[in-house]
This record gives structure tokens, sequence and C-alpha cells, in this order.
């Protein structure tokens, strides 16, 4: 079985993020950046089921400027096989996305896809759920644990006050949650291997895939700064704040 894993280039997580001057956007002018956090989780999944002989091959694929080479490099250097560049010259939109990629399972024809369950920088988790819809196949979606039963695919899924088991057909899109795995730390022995694995490049015509945004960001601001805190003299001072300014009792 062949397992595909999107993965997409973010700013790092430990960085902190600044708004552009002109409210545009975001900036990432000289910024660090890093494989989505939850694609490194899914990434790490697709490995150990390889290791535990459940998979023959680990595919990773990223959709953007040639600089999303780095991330599937990231990818290849945890123990991916190969990689699959798709070139766009914009910020990509999850609809689009997830048409392209259904046009790469349509060429790979992998048995899993794992797909983080969102980017930490437009936080929209949509892109699993929407491939899942447009390919047709059964989705485990927030995925904190997942066994491979034959040609079905048993998924615990984190939700509200608890966990919910379910079993799934494969194929299948499954988006993982942080709280699946540990992903590994990339050796400098597979750093250096990882230049030599292949890395397929395409575009999105080549696709036949129509990228071009249906929205318009309009403005981008931080949030208000919060306020400091103050200190109160006694217990029948925060009670007089609490019921008279913050008005909550």
């Amino acid at each position: 079985m062949k397992v595909l894993v999107p993965v997409k280039r973010v700013i790092d997580y430990n960085v902190k993020v600044r708004v552009k001057a002109d409210n545009s956007g975001v900036e990432l002018a000289n910024v660090k950046m890093a494989m989505n956090p939850f694609d490194e989780i899914a990434v790490e999944e697709a490995l150990r089921l390889k290791e535990a002989g459940g998979a023959d091959e680990v595919v990773a694929v990223s959709i953007g400027p040639s600089q999303n080479q780095e991330t599937i490099r990231t990818a290849l250097a945890m123990g991916a096989d190969r990689g699959i560049h798709i070139e766009a010259p914009h910020e990509i939109e999850p609809l689009a996305v997830a048409k392209l990629l259904k046009e790469v399972v349509a060429r790979e024809e992998p048995g899993l896809v794992f797909v983080g369950k969102q980017a930490i920088d437009d936080d929209c988790n949509q892109t699993g759920q929407m491939l899942a819809a447009l390919l047709g196949w059964a989705q485990g979606t927030f995925v904190s644990g997942i066994e491979i039963k034959g040609d079905s695919a048993a998924v615990v899924r984190e939700v509200d006050g608890g966990l919910e088991h379910l079993e799934v057909k494969m194929p299948a899109v499954v988006t993982v949650d942080l709280r699946l795995n540990e992903p590994r730390y990339a050796s400098l022995p597979n750093i250096m291997k990882a230049k030599k694995k292949p890395l397929d490049s395409l575009s999105a015509a080549d696709l036949g895939v129509d990228i071009e945004p249906r929205l318009t960001i309009t403005r981008v601001e931080e949030p208000p700064a919060r306020e400091a805190g103050i200190r109160v003299s006694d217990v029948g001072d925060l009670v007089d704040k609490l019921k008279n300014e913050a008005k909550v009792i």
C-alpha cells in the first residue's frame, strides 16, 4: 500500500507572527519557515505504518513556490521515499488544494492519505474533508489513534467530551491530531540521503486545475493588546470590582 502525505510550508511555530505595515497580510520576509506541525505528525504516522509492514511507500507532496521543496526534503529526511512538488505562484485556497491533491491521488493511487488536521497559518481545517468529498472516500478526522485491519482502518477521534471510535473502509483520508504521535528528528545522514531521493515537479496547469483565488483578504490586524491587571486591597474590593466594573456577578 502507498501512503500520500501533503505537507505545507508555514511560519515556524516558535516565531512571533507580525502583521505588515499596510495591513495587507502577515510579514514573511526574512522569517523562519518550517513544516506545519500537524503535517509532521502525518508524516511520522505514515513512516510508522511503513516500518510496521503496513505500507510499501510514503510519498510527500507540497503545493506552493519553489521554496516548498525544502519542506518536501524535510519529509524525505524523516524517511519518506519520494516527493512531489506542485508549483504555485501564490497562496492557494483549501478547495484548490483539495482539487490538486485529488489529481495527484488519481495518478499515485494511494491506499491512505494522511493530512494534518489544519495548518497553523490559516487554521482553515478544510482540506482533508474537501479531498475526501471530492474523491468519494471515507474519512476520519481529528484522529489521535489508528490501527490498520486488512482493508479497513480503526480510528480514534477526539470529540467534545471524549473519544469516538470508528472503522473506515480504505482507501480513506485521515486528518491527524496532536496526540497521535511525536515526530522524529531527521538525522544528519538522512538529511544527506534526502538530497538524492526523487522529487518530481508539476504545475497546476499540468493537473488541469484552476487555482485562481475566490476570496480576497481586505485587511489583517493584530488582536488588541490586553490591559494590565490590577491589585485589590481585600476581598470586599475584589467583589466590588467584579460586580460594578466587570459586571460578572
